[in-house]
């Protein structure tokens, strides 16, 4: 498909540089701007547009209503032989798991399995940054996060649950991880903003206007209405799932507890995230990544050509040798955000 004609492609080194100073000028530290500005600029890299620079005028107004610390300093608590703590301090979680990160793989090669619970915290990214690092070491991981209430459990007639994504990275003898990343919804938030700002419609079955009926309208979901889970009952069980994983297991909001209704502008949810890290070397039989590939060749074997995370590798690759690619507009107002 032939790029739009405004599109400008940018070294992810520059983009990387760019959004560390807006996060930095509107209110972060210089190393959670860091933290961010990486995962922000691999999102967009990779083409996960939802995810990518469209999130920085809501990280802005989020830091300019008071709703977020961009300074807060994680607090991590040792709690057990393969139980970690870590108090987000009313920041972003990504800086929480950076600091956390090098004791959670140490324990999980030690004890076979690590567990992180972190609470107090604010997560507006994507989540398979937070666990393909560990699969490149040779680790399994599984991370869940919640949201802010806008998804109407099975049944329900209000929304109650977060689009509450799952994480999983594992990996293979050869080529790049198996990563997936997906909302429990039948479409994410993020990609809900997208097709309302483009004009566009949505399939029915993804959302509700705000008297419940079925709509195909992205601004009737946004506007009081709300997203379904995917797959019915079952999406809905996962969401549930996730809200007990990342917000009571962990100390964090549920995404219906928190109210940001007295910060105007706030985007970010406040709620919790938990990571799970396996050392499959302590596993028996073959090694995990041989059995991996086997796995890979068998479902080749069986006709699907694309596997979990196929995509955002070759569009890495791509960005990699030619730029990030962005409309014009976009950098534009990236630029004017950092203050040129």
């Amino acid at each position: 498909m032939p790029e739009p004609a405004d599109t400008v492609r940018l070294p992810f080194p520059e983009l990387v540089e760019l959004l560390q100073r807006i996060f930095e000028r509107h209110g972060t530290s210089a190393q959670v701007a860091a933290c961010l500005a990486e995962n922000c600029a691999s999102a967009q890299r990779d083409g996960a547009d939802s995810h990518g620079v469209f999130r920085i005028p809501g990280y802005v107004a989020s830091l300019a209503s008071g709703w977020v610390d961009g300074h807060a300093d994680p607090r991590v608590e040792d709690a057990a032989a393969a139980f970690i703590r870590v108090d987000a301090g009313g920041g972003f979680a990504q800086p929480a798991l950076a600091v956390a990160r090098p004791l959670l793989a140490a324990k999980a090669r030690d004890a076979g399995i690590a567990l992180l619970a972190i609470r107090n915290s604010h997560h507006f990214g994507a989540l398979w940054p937070d666990v393909e690092p560990f699969a490149n070491e040779g680790l399994v991981a599984l991370t869940v996060v919640n949201s802010f209430a806008c998804v109407v459990p099975h049944g329900g007639h209000r929304p109650l649950f977060g689009t509450n994504p799952i994480a999983f990275a594992a990996p293979r003898m050869q080529g790049e991880p198996l990563v997936f990343d997906l909302a429990t919804s039948a479409i994410a938030n993020g990609d809900v903003q997208i097709a309302a700002r483009e004009g566009r419609r949505l399939p029915l079955g993804y959302g509700v206007d705000r008297e419940g009926r079925d709509t195909d309208d992205p601004q009737a979901i946004l506007d009081g209405g709300a997203l379904r889970p995917f797959g019915g009952y079952k999406g809905s069980a996962l969401s549930m799932m996730v809200e007990l994983l990342a917000a009571a297991l962990t100390g964090g909001h549920f995404s219906f507890e928190f109210d940001w209704s007295g910060h105007p502008g706030a985007q970010t949810p406040w709620t919790g995230q938990l990571v799970i890290v396996i050392d499959p070397s302590k596993g028996g039989g073959q090694a995990f990544a041989e059995r991996a590939e086997e796995l890979v060749r068998q479902l080749h074997g069986a006709g699907q050509t694309r596997l979990p995370g196929d995509r955002r590798y070759h569009q890495r690759a791509q960005s990699r040798q030619l730029g990030v690619a962005l409309p014009a507009t976009t950098l534009q107002q990236l630029r004017q955000l950092a203050g040129h």
